[in-house]
């Protein structure tokens, strides 16, 4: 007999002690940093306050920096909550990201950071710095060190990383 995590008494627990609730963040962040949402501004302010909070209590918790820029199709699917993830202020992420442990998505200069497509998946302390494009369905591995492009379909692993799996659909 276990605790079932997906309990909806549990999961109100854990975003209470941790500060943050996966579902409500997101929404809350869509309507925020939407320019053209319909929502009262006061309520935006609201939103505004309760997002900061959290942000605010994962950096000092957890070493967290979302980039408030920072654009998401989708929200992003985060398998240890925000457990380390930096991301700069000018990142852009596409649809069904995956995000595990202690990635960073720094900035490079001029005002850029990292486009990332859909579906990808960035492991755990996998690092993407500078203005490099993450193709759609890539997957970054573990500690890589992304300073170039990487192809849609591919798998990137090291340091610096190396494409190790091109996509099947690339022309040879």
């Amino acid at each position: 007999m276990g605790i079932d995590v997906n309990h909806p008494l549990i999961k109100w627990c854990m975003g209470w002690v941790q500060h943050y609730n996966h579902e409500k963040y997101w929404k809350m962040r869509a309507e925020v940093v939407n320019p053209n949402s319909k929502k009262n501004k006061l309520i935006r302010l609201w939103y505004l306050y309760q997002i900061k909070r959290s942000d605010a209590f994962a950096n000092a918790s957890m070493g967290t920096n979302l980039g408030s820029g920072a654009q998401f199709e989708t929200p992003p699917i985060l398998y240890h909550h925000l457990n380390g993830i930096i991301i700069s202020h000018y990142a852009k992420f596409g649809r069904n990201v995956e995000i595990f442990q202690q990635v960073t998505v720094a900035g490079g200069r001029e005002n850029s950071a990292a486009v990332i497509g859909d579906n990808v998946i960035l492991g755990a302390g996998a690092k993407i710095i500078g203005p490099v494009h993450i193709g759609d369905g890539a997957k970054i591995g573990a500690n890589a060190v992304i300073t170039k492009d990487v192809p849609a379909g591919a798998t990137a692993v090291g340091n610096p990383a190396r494409i190790i799996i091109k996509s099947i659909t690339e022309p040879v």
